[in-house]
């Protein structure tokens, strides 16, 4: 019999093909008492690999696929008697210890959030990083949307904890096709045409496959929805907006729509640095310095998954030097030029900048 104090914690997944990522995976996930993993179609010897550390393996071919009903068919495996249920994939793993802070933090939740670092740099520094929340109670969530999943709850008063100590780590295989994604997104704007989380991702996606006017169209949308009220959101598909317009050499409408965004969100740095890039295309040194500096005013980096990294790294102080330079201001260059190699030391192109900035 479980002792009351004691938390039955169960690790769930789906995979195909993953073999170079079991052993990793495992690794971090054996903390769990259980581990259970639907297996979706592999033909290399991923169930054979998971099966040899012990984990439930069980296979089923989703046809049509949906990654939503692939995590219900995944969850459906994990026993009723589960305390909490921790989603994840197998290109994931998560920081040794994860259990024990678990626990701690759990306090009757149904929902815990911690910390997601999406994507790390070569020195394994996270470059994009926000608050997940794939890890759960057994018995009050299922999986909706055909891809971009998410938790739904059947709770009206859901507690959700937040241990940002808990990190998850991705590592994703850069060979696997994401070509599924597009009709995926199609279906789920088809299936919930007021959906503004998935008008969002679509016209992203749009752009992605530089399909600039369906993606002008689509976020058109997305930001005119009533429920469209997450404004960081909002902003990002204004920035999009502007991109689309840039690749079709219409730039002030780019210009316009950088503008609207930063009116929409202020406080994040990404519209004034889009902004900047466009400027500086044009040699419009002034406006470059503006938009920089009033960039550089935001100090923190939030969490969410719209944050852009070239507002965090050597971006800005690198279009700060180069203009400065072209304005004649050569002390201010230098300054400038020596912040971007703090961030990026090994850039050649910024290391020659330095050199003509101080001969």
């Amino acid at each position: 019999m479980k002792s009351k104090t004691k938390l039955k914690i169960v690790v769930y997944a789906i995979s195909k093909n993953e073999s170079a990522f079991v052993d990793r995976w495992y690794e971090s996930m054996k903390e769990a008492d259980e581990i259970y993993v639907l297996d979706t179609g592999s033909t290399d010897d991923t169930v054979e690999k998971l099966k040899s550390l012990g984990v439930n393996v069980s296979s089923e071919i989703i046809t049509p696929w949906r990654f939503d009903v692939a995590r219900n068919k995944s969850l459906d495996l994990v026993p009723l008697d589960t305390d909490i249920c921790v989603c994840t994939d197998l290109d994931e793993v998560l920081e040794g210890g994860w259990r024990k802070k678990l626990e701690s933090s759990w306090n009757n939740s149904n929902r815990m959030r911690y910390k997601y670092n999406w994507a790390i740099d070569e020195n394994n520094n996270p470059i994009i990083t926000f608050l997940y929340e794939k890890i759960h109670d057994r018995h009050h969530y299922k999986w909706i949307y055909p891809v971009h999943e998410v938790l739904d709850c059947s709770l009206d008063n859901e507690v959700v904890s937040v241990n940002e100590n808990i990190v998850l780590n991705h590592y994703p295989d850069r060979t696997k096709s994401r070509s599924s994604y597009l009709p995926l997104l199609e279906l789920s704007v088809q299936e919930n045409p007021n959906n503004d989380r998935n008008l969002h991702y679509l016209g992203r996606e749009y752009m992605y496959y530089k399909e600039w006017n369906k993606s002008i169209d689509t976020l058109l949308k997305h930001i005119n929805l009533s429920t469209s009220t997450w404004k960081e959101e909002r902003s990002a598909s204004m920035r999009f907006i502007s991109r689309c317009y840039l690749n079709l050499n219409r730039k002030e409408e780019a210009k316009y729509w950088c503008k609207r965004a930063i009116e929409e969100s202020p406080k994040q740095r990404e519209g004034y640095v889009e902004l900047a890039l466009i400027e500086f295309d044009e040699a419009n040194y002034l406006e470059v310095i503006i938009n920089c500096l009033k960039a550089k005013t935001i100090l923190k980096n939030e969490m969410i998954y719209i944050n852009e990294p070239f507002c965090w790294d050597s971006t800005i102080d690198d279009l700060l030097s180069i203009s400065y330079y072209n304005l004649g201001l050569k002390d201010e260059a230098i300054y400038y030029v020596n912040r971007a190699l703090e961030y990026d030391k090994d850039n050649e192109r910024i290391k020659a900048n330095k050199e003509i900035f101080e001969s």
